[in-house]
């Protein structure tokens, strides 16, 4: 299995060390055959134009189509933004309604206390991530015995989703809402399913935490605000949603499978570096444009020496041939990616 990766590099290699054989070669025939056939130097300036032509048309081409996909590539990325835009703003109104959860009185006495002041800086990213024996706090906390129902544990995770950075040890008195979210902390919320502790804790398990996680206790107005935040996230999930245990799994549901998920995919679709192919074409077009324009035209408008036209007409025969041993095969792995 190890073995298989250094072989497709390997194989990957072949065409451009042919490639560059081919020009070495080329490079030593044509000098060879400059030295000893007088007439040829003038045969080989008389082809300049020609290839100057070819290679000129070549990389118009290339350049006409590099041009086009850049265009497509921007459309597309604008409508990425647009999409993004939309999730970014269900985060924010799933992060206000925790924001309210965790300032409501649902919670059993004592409980926010000891976990700001006597587990101060502890989080639930260090908690989950107890093993790697980054935080001896972590350890400390799962050594205790809790009195508060394991409803510790909620506290944390709703407090980790309040977070923008996964090294983060506090939350700020007023919680930041950013323009675009890290990728590291999705990463984080993703990998911990942060926001699934709501289905867990108000959905398969209510029965076991209805006691010690009093929603009854959440004020009126504070409960109303959450339906109408709910609603403006997604109306069709939510319509007519009454403040319960029911309405509050279906959120930690909705938020881990939907709106997470997709947050995490448009982040990366608008951070994607320009695809392959397109980098192996302009490269194709650069070396074009240099050996196959620019190197021939100074030769013929500064009369520099007849080596400089042999590397040129090697290195761009050397660049076609390269392309059609490696073009096929650039594509497919393109396709299979």
């Amino acid at each position: 299995m190890r073995n298989k990766p250094f072989i497709k590099d390997l194989y990957a290699l072949i065409p451009l060390a042919i490639s560059g054989l081919l020009c070495i070669t080329l490079v030593f025939l044509l000098w060879q055959k400059t030295n000893n056939t007088p007439d040829f130097i003038s045969l080989l300036t008389s082809f300049t134009s020609i290839f100057i032509g070819i290679s000129g048309f070549l990389a118009a081409i290339i350049m006409v189509y590099l041009a086009s996909s850049v265009i497509g590539i921007k459309k597309t990325r604008l409508n990425i933004i647009d999409s993004l835009s939309t999730v970014i703003k269900k985060m924010h109104n799933f992060r206000n309604i925790i924001e309210i959860l965790l300032q409501s009185k649902m919670w059993l006495p004592g409980l926010k206390e000891y976990i700001d002041e006597e587990f101060e800086g502890l989080t639930f990213f260090d908690v989950k991530e107890f093993y790697k024996g980054k935080s001896k706090l972590a350890i400390e906390f799962l050594q205790e015995s809790h009195h508060y129902g394991d409803t510790e544990n909620l506290y944390l995770e709703l407090k980790s989703l309040l977070m923008t950075k996964p090294k983060e040890k506090s939350i700020p008195k007023n919680v930041y809402y950013p323009k675009i979210y890290s990728k590291d902390i999705i990463e984080k919320w993703l990998e911990h399913k942060c926001g699934s502790g709501l289905l867990y804790y108000f959905g398969y398990k209510y029965g076991i935490y209805k006691e010690t996680l009093d929603i009854n206790s959440v004020y009126e107005r504070h409960q109303d605000k959450i339906i109408a935040i709910a609603n403006s996230i997604d109306s069709d999930t939510f319509e007519d949603s009454s403040f319960n245990e029911v309405f509050l799994s279906k959120l930690g549901d909705y938020m881990t499978t939907d709106v997470l998920p997709k947050l995490f995919q448009l982040i990366g679709e608008t951070d994607s570096k320009l695809p392959n192919i397109l980098r192996y074409l302009y490269s194709i077009f650069l070396l074009l444009v240099i050996f196959g324009v620019l190197l021939p035209l100074c030769y013929l408008l500064f009369n520099l020496p007849i080596l400089i036209l042999i590397i040129s007409f090697a290195f761009v025969i050397s660049i076609i041939f390269f392309i059609a041993t490696t073009f096929y095969q650039f594509l497919s792995k393109e396709i299979n990616n």
